[in-house]
């Protein structure tokens, strides 16, 4: 019998019958106060104001007016250099230990964005949070005892200037509480290997002396790292060397892309957890298992807006134009995208993170992710999300039954007239043709935009099929393996010049 995994089983059930739902929009409310309170003496608080807001009958209201939306670059040139160059009470008190390096797709020059000891202590407890919905699914008493496998970036941090910079999953790791400690996989030695491939063959060497429960990191990069295991050991399933893994803790992109080729890789079914930590914060968690959807977490120093996800809200680069309006918890609905607004305890003010949601239930403040603004295809008006895409890809998995964890596409032009070309990561010998015309139609049937495009200035589609492998190796080549590396779904015609010379260099190869 599992003692000590019953005792912690049922403190978590303890502390789950005991615990209440918080007022989400109490609770904003409450955020917001305490960060303007905070940053009122700051360079930032000062320029916008924060003591008249304060004051004000209406302090969300007034906080909107105010402030401007800013996107990474936006804040970095007007306020976020002087915070890398040292000085301090700049958009937070004080100055931070630590930098976020954060591309969030490939072949972008990396961010540094602030994180400080308010935003560690905030992950801290969102991970607690997290740990404690787990008494609401239904797993044995001896997964309590198992140890987690966690797939982050090095925690080897490179100091710089006073401070530490890495990418926001070798931070948390490298802040693990001591408790934690004799659970954490692959742990310290090995998680401060910065080469990728590096890591994960010591973990394959290592794994069979660990007894799996839990696995935690992005699909991608996840399914490799069980790949080469499955490999070291001449094994058919990762459960052949883990047989107690019981639970995966997705998160950063979409699992459902990797859904099949994942299930291939297990002899027995795991609950999968999907979670929301971005360099910026750790912002959602799924609570329960009844659904995929993720719980915002409301009171723990993160200050939510959200903007109705439309083209005419949407500069080319995916920023937000300044008259685009926004609104709050309290007014949101389902079945709308938004484009997901943040102000936080490590100094970002209106922070537009990129992501796209969707409200799936508004009293339990439960979103899904739907995308990015930058992937946003709209080019002669096809209104194309992510979440449009992985749902087509899916159908086209299901009508051809094949897998299709990766994918990437651009608008070209061949002699003036817009194509869709698509690149994906499958192994099949279905004709390139038959995809393209199969993928075609379900666009067509599930987009009105897309079909009325279809009918004008978007004259085709084109497919083409490459092994999954192709997408890692260009993630590779631009930036580096592993960590919170993402494959960027939609590129630029220019972008996508490139990918297509290496992917010719590649498959020739």
């Amino acid at each position: 019998m599992a003692i000590i995994g019953s005792l912690i089983k049922g403190a978590l059930e303890l502390k789950g019958a005991l615990s209440s739902e918080p007022n989400h929009l109490e609770a904003q409310q409450k955020v917001l106060e305490e960060l303007l309170k905070t940053a009122s003496d700051t360079d930032f608080g000062k320029k916008y104001l924060f003591e008249f807001i304060l004051q004000s009958d209406d302090v969300q209201k007034n906080f909107a007016q105010e402030v401007p939306y800013f996107d990474y670059h936006q804040l970095y040139e007007q306020w976020w250099h002087k915070v890398i160059d040292g000085q301090e009470n700049v958009t937070w008190p004080g100055n931070p230990d630590y930098f976020a390096l954060s591309s969030g797709t490939t072949g972008t020059k990396s961010k540094r964005i602030p994180v400080t000891n308010e935003m560690i202590e905030a992950i801290r407890k969102a991970g607690i949070k997290q740990v404690e919905a787990l008494s609401n699914f239904d797993l044995s008493s001896e997964f309590f005892e198992k140890e987690i496998m966690m797939l982050g970036s090095s925690t080897d941090l490179q100091e710089k200037d006073g401070h530490l910079e890495g990418e926001i999953s070798g931070i948390s790791a490298s802040n693990i509480p001591f408790w934690f400690e004799g659970y954490y996989k692959p742990g310290k030695e090995i998680a401060k290997i910065d080469d990728w491939d590096k890591r994960v063959q010591r973990i394959a060497e290592k794994a069979k002396n660990w007894d799996i429960g839990a696995l935690s990191g992005i699909p991608s990069w996840m399914e490799l790292m069980l790949q080469k295991v499955i490999e070291h050991h001449k094994v058919d399933t990762i459960h052949d060397i883990w047989p107690n893994l019981q639970v995966y803790t997705s998160g950063g992109v979409a699992f459902a892309p990797y859904e099949k080729s994942f299930n291939n890789l297990l002899s027995q079914p795991i609950t999968v957890i999907d979670t929301y930590l971005a360099s910026e914060g750790f912002i959602a968690y799924q609570e329960r298992p009844e659904t995929d959807a993720m719980k915002l977490i409301t009171d723990n120093g993160i200050y939510f807006e959200f903007v109705p996800f439309k083209p005419d809200y949407i500069n080319q680069d995916g920023s937000l134009k300044q008259d685009a309006p926004s609104i709050t918890l309290a007014d949101v609905e389902t079945d709308q995208d938004y484009v997901l607004l943040i102000s936080t305890v490590s100094g970002a003010w209106r922070y537009i993170i990129g992501d796209t949601i969707e409200f799936t239930d508004v009293e339990r403040a439960e979103i899904r992710i739907t995308g990015r603004t930058k992937f946003f295809l709209n080019v002669v008006g096809s209104q194309l999300s992510v979440n449009k895409m992985n749902a087509a890809l899916r159908e086209i998995e299901q009508k051809f039954d094949i897998e299709i964890p990766e994918f990437t596409l651009a608008a070209t032009r061949i002699n003036d007239e817009f194509h869709h070309h698509w690149y994906l990561g499958t192994e099949t010998s279905i004709e390139n043709e038959r995809l393209s015309e199969a993928l075609d139609e379900v666009l067509k049937e599930a987009n009105k935009n897309y079909k009325v495009a279809r009918n004008k200035a978007l004259k085709g589609v084109r497919v083409t099929t490459v092994p999954s492998s192709i997408f890692s190796e260009w993630s590779g080549a631009q930036k580096k393996k592993g960590g919170q590396v993402k494959m960027e779904r939609v590129m630029s015609e220019e972008k996508f010049t490139e990918w297509e010379a290496f992917v010719s260099q590649s498959v020739s190869n």
